[in-house]
């Protein structure tokens, strides 16, 4: 039988690291893990792409958590669910996928996340599962009697709805059935806790209502914060717009990657995105506080990321490569400078200096490839300058950014 630990330390870091609300109280979980008896804790993906990437192994860092304290852990792919589409802040009707895309794109799915998790436990094994094993089967009767656990209005409080509908969008019925469907899924594996990152806070809720009314107790939900440009607010990892850091990027495109992100995101990286301890976490805050160069802790931060997904020595390397690649040292100091503003849109920057004809010519750009500052092709179109470096826009620009 597994053992379940009641440390309080390790409870307390559960309840405490990555987590941004817990449902319907921290307090009543608390007392639940300090029972001392297993609990079942599931988070779900839909295959809309072919990696996961960092955003999701924030959920799956809690869930090794949970593991470790001995609980049953289950990691859900809702292959079902993806051909219906996830609404979740779509102010556009999101495109279904077809079986033969879902299938190619859950080809290493479980590789990439046994990165965190460890699926060959044999004394607590984690669970993969499918949500077409019930859902395909799952009668109209059922699915009306679904549907009547929840009102329209409820449905139309969604954010995206409400603003589809104010713009006078197209809001198709299916979409309701997405967070029924969710919400099932915790009756069908009879969860005890649910984890997932804010923005579906409204779909797991459904499922703790179904769970209440289905299974007669209580479901819990804890929410983990979204990795957000601190400036602009947008999605720094977003699978339906092709950005982010995948777990199977190779290393240095890894490394290069998490180098090219904001410096204002890196002590969350740190909390949500590796395993280092608080109190070290803490030290780098305090090094950043005192005037240390940002760049030197997001450094320690890129070689942990790639480390904790290509092993250490690989990560060591990846680093000498960007180092002796992309430190500004490398650059002839004869090329042009211009200033910039703090915070200012790389894409507002091209337009402005002529380096691009407009937005639209920036945006083109940014999806070719043709963009590079300090050596990391920069696909985000919401990509703000925070610190000096070179950019390179195709072959005929080369400059150094000064921003003030």
């Amino acid at each position: 039988m597994t053992h379940i630990s009641i440390d309080k330390e390790k409870i307390e870091e559960v309840l405490t690291r990555s987590v941004d609300r817990v449902y319907p109280t921290k307090n009543t979980l608390r007392e639940l893990l300090s029972s001392g008896k297993q609990i079942r804790v599931y988070t779900g993906i839909d295959p809309t792409a072919d990696y996961v990437h960092l955003g999701h192994s924030t959920n799956y860092l809690v869930l090794r958590r949970f593991h470790e304290l001995g609980h049953k852990i289950i990691v859900l792919v809702g292959d079902f669910t993806a051909m219906i589409g996830d609404p979740t802040n779509k102010t556009t009707t999101r495109t279904s996928l077809t079986k033969e895309t879902i299938a190619k794109n859950l080809t290493s799915f479980k590789e990439q996340i046994g990165k965190i998790l460890n699926f060959e436990n044999k004394d607590n094994p984690i669970d993969f599962v499918f949500n077409s094993a019930w859902l395909t089967a799952l009668a109209f009767e059922k699915l009306v009697e679904l549907a009547s656990q929840f009102t329209v209005q409820q449905m139309l409080e969604r954010d995206m709805f409400e603003k589809r509908m104010k713009e006078n969008k197209p809001l198709y019925v299916h979409e309701f059935f997405y967070p029924l469907l969710q919400g099932y899924d915790s009756v069908a594996l009879e969860v005890d806790l649910e984890v997932g990152g804010t923005d579906q806070t409204f779909n797991m809720l459904a499922g703790r209502t179904l769970v209440r009314r289905y299974l007669n107790r209580e479901k819990f939900v804890l929410t983990t914060p979204l990795l957000a440009h601190p400036v602009t607010g947008e999605k720094l990892m977003s699978k339906s717009m092709g950005t982010g850091i995948a777990l199977n990027d190779p290393p240095e495109d890894m490394f290069g990657k998490v180098m090219a992100l904001p410096d204002g995101i890196i002590l969350q990286m740190f909390r949500d995105c590796t395993r280092v301890p608080r109190d070290e976490i803490d030290k780098k805050k305090a090094f950043l506080e005192k005037g240390e160069n940002p760049r030197n802790i997001k450094l320690e931060l890129a070689r942990e990321i790639t480390a904790l997904y290509h092993g250490a020595d690989i990560a060591e390397s990846a680093r000498r490569h960007w180092e002796q690649m992309f430190s500004e040292k490398k650059i002839p100091n004869t090329i042009p400078e211009v200033a910039a503003k703090n915070n200012v849109l790389l894409a507002d920057f091209l337009v402005k200096e002529k380096f691009s004809k407009s937005k639209t010519d920036a945006r083109r750009l940014f999806g070719q490839g043709a963009i590079e500052f300090d050596g990391v092709i920069i696909k985000d179109i919401s990509f703000v300058l925070e610190h000096d470096g070179v950019l390179r826009v195709g072959k005929k620009v080369l400059i150094r950014v000064r921003v003030k």
